[in-house]
């Protein structure tokens, strides 16, 4: 019999335990926030009918439609492939499920207000940085109708970010209302203005506008006319819009200046007399007084026409949180990690259930993307999930190591004792590459005498890097001391404090 070859399915990924802590530090920092502003925990299937998911997704470079669907194994192998109970599929996000969730329980307190984490799967092309299964962590308001819940959601984007270590400067959140862009489409006079109707041009427009971050000015231009033609050769068809109709368009991409209140001027000429896009406008107006009156100025909430949102769910305002500190990556290059967070307003999801309109707004951060500049800015991540470790210097001693090492964790230090193979000097770089704490070091002479040596392996990285010659290191050595061992909690708990 031939053995399997071990391997991942392309677009999946085998995740290690230096990535995994950083991610579950990054995962409970962004949790607090949510908390902080009263969110509360939710969990939902993976698995949901594909009726229940509906078609949201952007359909350019999606397979079959963007989703991993398969047969409901418990229904009959001749049952209709139109039984609404026949095709089931992963979920690609996490709203969709939690409109399924809203409709199904009549009795939840509204508003409902829920956060989520889990794993999400999307049948697109991988590539760099783009994976089919990867994790979101979103935060949501049902039930709330008005800006100010929109506006709050702005604010617990820059507060995560700013939680996670980015200041101001390194981030931007831009916003946007899509009822903007439906109103400038009714004063072009195209004869179809709804930007979600599926195979709409007006929806062709909205998807184009959405790759400008991707294509440049040019490449969207093109995608609004007939069409562009990649440096593949591959050809995307476009909104086929007449000139004059590209021209208003053109002026809504320029219309973002420094200024909220000047974007939202230029926008209100824009859409002149559309009743959708004066609405939209006036609810970018209420936003951006209700961020003024918290604080949140332009340097870290911008108003940006050209943030529309792939998804065609968003009814109102759509939001983006773009990291612009430049980061440099292993290989010594800068790189620009864009959006990592995204949401918006959903009015219409709800209703898609019950035929009742229940409002909604929240977003969702790309854990997989962010954890990726996290990873950049934190050099000094640790593997280990202890802060001591116990070396072994003496194989008939081992009881003694295992009874030193409950001491320490019953004192409420997480421990190991060092159980394979190899000298001091190994067992020093196994704690070093793990990013330990500590080393405590017990042979013979220091059980006779009753003390144990403690290297402090992260004081003797920081000396490491200001020392200037090897006697200057040797002179001291406050990174390693000698404690006995009846004082060596109270050592480690100071050097901790």
């Amino acid at each position: 019999m031939t053995a399997p070859v071990p391997r991942c399915f392309r677009g999946f990924r085998d995740v290690f335990a230096g990535d995994l802590l950083l991610k579950q530090r990054m995962i409970e920092t962004v949790r607090a926030v949510y908390e902080r502003y009263g969110f509360l925990p939710l969990e939902t299937p993976a698995v949901e009918f594909v009726d229940v998911l509906g078609k949201f997704l952007p359909e350019a470079g999606t397979p079959d439609g963007g989703i991993f669907s398969f047969r409901n194994p418990d229904l009959s192998p001749t049952a209709p492939d139109g039984d609404p109970d026949r095709w089931l599929a992963l979920r690609y996000d996490l709203t969709a499920p939690l409109a399924r969730v809203v409709a199904q329980y009549a009795d939840l307190q509204r508003p409902f207000r829920r956060y989520q984490i889990g794993s999400v799967w999307r049948y697109e092309k991988p590539g760099p940085g783009r994976f089919r299964e990867f994790t979101q962590f979103d935060f949501d308001s049902v039930g709330v109708p008005g800006s100010a819940a929109d506006a709050e959601a702005c604010c617990i984007i820059c507060d995560v970010l700013e939680a996670l270590g980015f200041g101001a400067g390194d981030y931007i959140i831009n916003v946007n209302d899509r009822k903007i862009l439906q109103g400038v489409l009714e004063v072009s006079g195209l004869a179809e203005t709804d930007i979600g109707a599926e195979g709409s041009q007006a929806s062709t427009v909205l998807r184009a506008i959405d790759k400008f971050d991707r294509l440049g000015r040019a490449g969207v231009v093109q995608l609004l006319g007939r069409g562009r033609k990649d440096e593949t050769g591959d050809f995307t068809e476009g909104a086929h819009l007449e000139p004059s109709q590209i021209e208003k368009l053109e002026a809504y991409l320029d219309a973002k200046v420094a200024s909220r209140s000047a974007v939202c001027d230029r926008l209100a000429g824009l859409v002149g007399s559309s009743p959708i896009g004066a609405e939209g406008v006036q609810e970018l107006r209420d936003i951006d007084r209700y961020l003024t009156a918290l604080g949140y100025g332009s340097d870290r909430v911008a108003f940006d026409p050209i943030v529309v949102r792939g998804l065609a769910y968003y009814t109102g305002p759509v939001f983006e949180g773009v990291l612009t500190k430049s980061i440099v990556d292993e290989s010594g290059q800068a790189r620009q990690f864009g959006s990592v967070y995204g949401g918006g307003r959903y009015d219409t999801l709800v209703e898609r259930f019950t035929g009742e309109r229940v409002p909604a707004t929240g977003a969702s951060v790309g854990v997989d993307r962010l954890l990726e500049a996290m990873k950049l800015l934190d050099g000094a991540r640790r593997t280990a999930t202890a802060q001591v470790l116990v070396t072994t210097m003496d194989k008939e001693r081992t009881a003694d190591y295992l009874a030193l090492a409950q001491q320490l964790r019953r004192a409420g230090f997480a421990t190991e004792v060092y159980l394979g193979k190899g000298a001091i000097g190994k067992q020093l770089k196994y704690a070093d590459k793990l990013g330990y704490r500590f080393a405590v070091i017990v042979g013979g002479d220091e059980f006779a005498q009753g003390v144990a040596q403690v290297k402090d392996l992260q004081l003797g990285k920081q000396m490491a890097d200001s020392v200037g010659s090897r006697e200057e290191w040797r002179k001291g050595q406050p990174a390693q001391v000698t404690i006995p061992l009846g004082g060596l909690i109270d050592h480690l708990r100071g050097s901790l404090a």
